[in-house]
């Protein structure tokens, strides 16, 4: 008998407790869903509409951080590849923005940020009709192996896609996604894109790479801060050159002068050889040369991989940003490089 009140009150005491612990449990999803970023539709007239952007920042993804991209790229605080997140390229877009604007950098979107973002009011996403240039190719594999590369007549893309891609400064897969079951292979098939930056750079004063950050920057007369990329800046194999240096020239649609000599990780069989220019050439559309040999500023293949990997103690940026900064300078400029 007092066993059976023992269980019957333990019982009671159980149920009574359940509320109180659904209650916390509640609360617990509340907090965790306030503290994940907001998302918007990818959907244009959503991303195009500037009263929809919410606050984004590391770790937000969706229409908002798309917006704060094309934007940012507009006033060539670049964020690397446009993709829909936001990752650490777009927080130091995002930061260099702000301190060029006079607020305090901290990297995320807020509604200060916003204002300024938004003073920009042209769309952020437009259609575009694909031509028959666009298509015409010609479009070819490109191989891994440095001597395969080398038998090419050229190093164009691989594909409709990745050239448009290229183009308005976006991933492959973010064109899929605003544009679900397009083939990207018909001329006069219109498309959705990002509206990137195309008005003619300025000229500038000299040109900062900072290790800390990964970025290059350009800076004009007065201190003044008119531009930022995010960059790959050399390994641990190949520092960057820290120094004072200057700019020697440029080289566009340049021929890559391979000497595995100068590369730690170079297979053992390989000879010198030149590599045919293109946008899949591993210096990319341009070579801005400095005065400390065997280095420069130049584009590459994988725009993807820029500030998340290492480089062979060049430094290196997205084919569009480097073909920008290439309109910018001019032999004898000043090339800060810095940790």
């Amino acid at each position: 008998m007092r066993r059976t009140i023992r269980f019957a009150a333990v019982l009671a005491a159980l149920l009574a407790a359940t509320p109180a612990e659904s209650l916390l449990a509640q609360s617990k999803k509340k907090k965790a869903a306030a503290r994940r970023p907001a998302t918007v539709s990818l959907d244009a007239k959503v991303v195009n509409d500037s009263a929809t952007a919410p606050i984004v920042k590391r770790g937000s993804a969706g229409g908002g951080v798309l917006r704060a991209q094309v934007l940012l790229d507009r006033a060539r605080f670049s964020p690397g590849e446009i993709d829909a997140a936001f990752g650490g390229n777009v927080e130091k877009a995002v930061a260099g923005f702000q301190k060029a604007r006079g607020i305090e950098p901290t990297g995320v979107v807020d509604a200060a940020t916003w204002k300024l973002l938004n003073a920009d009011a042209a769309p952020v996403l437009v259609s575009y009709a694909i031509t028959a240039a666009d298509v015409a190719g010609p479009f070819q594999a490109v191989p891994e192996d440095m001597m395969e590369k080398a038998k090419l007549p050229a190093l164009g893309y691989s594909s409709t896609l990745e050239a448009l891609a290229e183009r308005f400064h976006a991933s492959p897969k973010l064109l899929g996604r605003l544009n679900p079951g397009s083939s990207f292979s018909r001329a006069g098939e219109e498309i959705v894109v990002p509206s990137v930056r195309s008005s003619a750079p300025p000229k500038v004063a000299r040109v900062v790479v900072d290790d800390s950050d990964k970025t290059v920057s350009a800076w004009g007369d007065g201190d003044k801060l008119i531009a930022q990329y995010p960059a790959t800046t050399g390994s641990e194999h190949d520092p960057l050159p820290v120094g004072s240096w200057k700019i020697n020239g440029v080289s566009r649609n340049p021929t890559f002068h391979y000497n595995p000599d100068l590369f730690w990780d170079a297979d053992e069989s390989h000879a010198k050889a030149k590599v045919p220019a293109g946008p899949n050439n591993p210096v990319g559309v341009v070579w801005i040369d400095l005065s400390k040999p065997h280095y420069g500023i130049h584009g590459t293949p994988e725009p993807a991989t820029i500030g998340k990997t290492q480089s062979h103690g060049c430094i290196r940026l997205t084919n569009w940003d480097a073909a920008e900064l290439a309109e910018m300078v001019a032999p004898g400029l000043p090339a800060v490089l810095q940790e």
